[in-house]
């Protein structure tokens, strides 16, 4: 299997070199990484450090709890993100409570046998989904143990690796242990293994975000930098992707025509997006500035709109919200975590596609602690549910928070397994 994936990944990387090659030279944040990528990067010499692996933001966030607590348990650690927004979230958040931060390698031989040697771990984790053959034949020659957590298998990636199991199922069984969300995720696994040997449910390491890493001080300093009154109400709208800010504006419009005191900002999930989206909300006259704009804001001149443009800021700014709009749900792309404003307490909303956080999302719902809606016009009615009834808001917001401190846990039992591999 391993043979004839390298085989095609060798065609497909020949055939498509002369693209590569210039998508490399004409983008500066690609070139200032690709000796990294290539597995060429200087990672500090420990004895033996466990190395965790993370995708992209999402999966940074998630896993903060558990580096923290590994960290202090086993002490060297390693941490590589695969895009470039996980890795500069990682070297922010987790800088304190990693040995190194890195890009994880391209999955060529050479470049994954260079940094498994330099780095020469004693376990590896991967969080969620970043699965890559070469990296896992590797570590099952060294005799190097994988986990793979916080596990999740939806319904349409377990039906493709069904019909590939020729591919998939040695693939996961390079993993020692999998340490699945939900038990539909565990039978899934199992299917595709063959077994239901070394899989188990341990829950969504999500739930174990900690909640008071925002303080009262930080919120109202947050405020202040925004020029935000405290008396002033928050629609957020966090993770938003292309295609979402039109309907966002829709809803806004109208909302503004009752409660004109209102505040949107909006934390697109692509920062660089921040300048367009700006323009999408000056072209019907609202006052819209881009974060890194503020300064340039005169005293007492009032602002409709503001864009996010930095990263690292979204969890703070949940705990400043008065309602919380979790993106990525009104276009097909999965929605992003809603336990992120859950744990300030926020009411949330949610589009119709919430597919890659379904359990957590079908909790929220029936607790009351979010609503989904489909359109612009139902978009609309929940903003001003929230905002007409102060009790309502307060009371989902509640229940959000009781869905998140209710299922904890799942960190700690990911602990107990990883002490079996470290003695």
């Amino acid at each position: 299997m391993i043979v004839l994936y390298n085989i095609l990944f060798f065609i497909g990387m020949t055939l498509s070199f002369p693209l590569i090659l210039l998508i490399v030279l004409l983008s500066d944040k690609r070139r200032k990484t690709v000796l990294q990528r290539l597995g060429l990067t200087r990672v500090p010499n420990f004895q033996f450090p466990i190395w965790i692996h993370a995708l992209s933001v999402g999966e940074v966030l998630s896993v903060v709890p558990l580096v923290k607590a590994l960290k202090k348990r086993f002490g060297n650690i390693v941490f590589s993100a695969s895009t470039k927004t996980g890795f500069d979230i990682a070297n922010t958040l987790l800088k304190e409570h990693t040995d190194a931060v890195f890009f994880f390698p391209y999955d060529l031989i050479f470049s994954v046998k260079h940094l498994a040697k330099q780095i020469s771990p004693a376990l590896v984790i991967i969080v969620e989904t970043d699965i890559w053959p070469n990296f896992l034949f590797e570590m099952k020659k060294r005799n190097i143990p994988v986990l793979l957590v916080n596990a999740r298998l939806s319904k349409k990636s377990f039906l493709g690796y069904q019909r590939l199991s020729f591919f998939t199922k040695p693939l996961f069984l390079k993993f020692s242990e999998i340490c699945a969300q939900s038990d539909e995720d565990t039978r899934r696994f199992g299917v595709i293994r063959g077994s239901s040997d070394h899989i188990r449910t341990t829950g969504n390491i999500k739930f174990d975000q900690a909640n008071d890493s925002v303080t009262a001080e930080e919120a109202e300093q947050l405020r202040k930098s925004m020029k935000v009154e405290p008396s002033r109400k928050i629609l957020l709208a966090g993770s938003t992707h292309k295609g979402e800010e039109e309907i966002i504006l829709d809803v806004f419009s109208r909302v503004k025509k009752k409660y004109d005191d209102l505040l949107l900002i909006i934390v697109p999930r692509d920062p660089g997006r921040a300048s367009a989206i700006s323009r999408i909300f000056k072209s019907p006259g609202f006052s819209s500035v881009t974060m890194s704009e503020l300064g340039k804001i005169t005293p007492g001149e009032k602002t409709d709109v503001i864009i996010i443009d930095t990263i690292g800021l979204l969890r703070k700014l949940y705990a400043v919200a008065d309602i919380a709009f979790v993106g990525g749900s009104l276009v097909c792309s999965g929605g992003h975590n809603p336990l992120e404003p859950a744990v300030f307490s926020k009411p949330i909303i949610f589009g119709h596609d919430m597919s890659d956080f379904a359990e957590i999302a079908t909790l929220l719902l029936k607790s009351g602690g979010a609503v989904q809606v489909r359109d612009a016009e139902s978009f609309y009615e929940a903003v001003i549910m929230f905002l007409s009834d102060p009790k309502k808001a307060q009371c989902a917001g509640y229940q959000a928070f009781k869905v998140f401190y209710a299922n904890k846990g799942a960190v700690e039992k990911i602990l107990q397994l990883i002490e079996n591999y470290q003695k």
